[in-house]
């Protein structure tokens, strides 16, 4: 069985983050490893509470990992410090690490911000440069290209500027009345785009790490970047379409829609 590690943010409502990730793997097949970088006190309503791990700490979860079962791929989701995203930067470049997907986390589905100023900077400098591919909404994407978005031509600006400044790949994600689900992939000077279907459901909390967590368990298998692009769209429209409603806000998918066996039951 191949392995892919979830660098992130623990909620505790279990629709994003670790929870969404260790989901997400495991339904795509993978054996999902977890270092946690903060506890957040979370629900579909909103995030009221952000406790940090240590950087040493941080340290010593990804050491546990790599020194015993070394992940095939790595996502690396919300990290709220300069001085955590330091410590996976350079955790992962001694481990050589391999398959870094980085969904730059900027700000929660419900509007939350849950990125301090100084962490992004550390975020551009250190991880973006080690990705495969990094995954940013609209206003992550507007955050890193520099660049006001209103139009699917000015996400295929805003993504090759990032690609070419951090040189790595960029999935720049629709939505945010840009288009309906449509993402554009750029990567060595050329765009794809992958078309989606909108699907009308409401309760979106999550889709961003679930994103993120399908292509490194994609890459993990043995995927090329365009394939698991293709498959984790794939399955995210399968969580959507399952039209799970939970919670007073934007709520969780169902990430185990297509899970079958005597121990689901109906």
């Amino acid at each position: 069985m191949k392995t892919a590690l979830t660098i992130a943010g623990s909620d505790s409502s279990g629709g994003a983050g670790i929870q969404a990730d260790i989901k997400t793997m495991t339904a795509n097949g993978v054996y999902a490893m977890s270092a946690i970088t903060a506890l957040t006190a979370q629900n579909t309503t909103g995030v009221t509470g952000i406790f940090e791990a240590t950087p040493e700490f941080l340290a010593q979860e990804i050491d546990a990992i790599f020194t015993d079962i070394y992940p095939d791929a790595v996502k690396i989701g919300m990290v709220s410090s300069a001085e955590l995203i330091g410590v996976i930067a350079e955790k992962l470049h001694t481990y050589g690490a391999k398959h870094i997907v980085v969904d730059p986390v900027m700000v929660a589905t419900s509007g939350s911000k849950l990125l301090r100023d100084d962490a992004v900077q550390a975020l551009t400098e250190k991880l973006l440069p080690m990705a495969e591919v990094v995954t940013p909404n609209i206003p992550e994407a507007e955050i890193l290209s520099g660049m006001k978005i209103t139009d699917a031509a000015g996400m295929e600006v805003a993504a090759q500027r990032i690609s070419e400044k951090y040189h790595c790949a960029v999935l720049c994600k629709g939505g945010h009345q840009i288009n309906d689900a449509d993402d554009l992939l750029w990567r060595n000077g050329c765009g794809k785009w992958f078309r989606g279907r909108r699907i009308d459901n409401p309760n979106t909390h999550g889709t961003g790490c679930t994103l993120s967590s399908a292509i490194a368990s994609n890459l993990a298998k043995g995927y090329d970047l365009d394939a698991s692009v293709e498959r984790a769209k794939a399955y995210i429209s399968g969580c959507l379409s399952a039209m799970l409603d939970l919670g007073h806000g934007s709520g969780p998918m169902n990430h185990m829609f297509a899970l079958k066996g005597e121990f689901v039951g109906e």
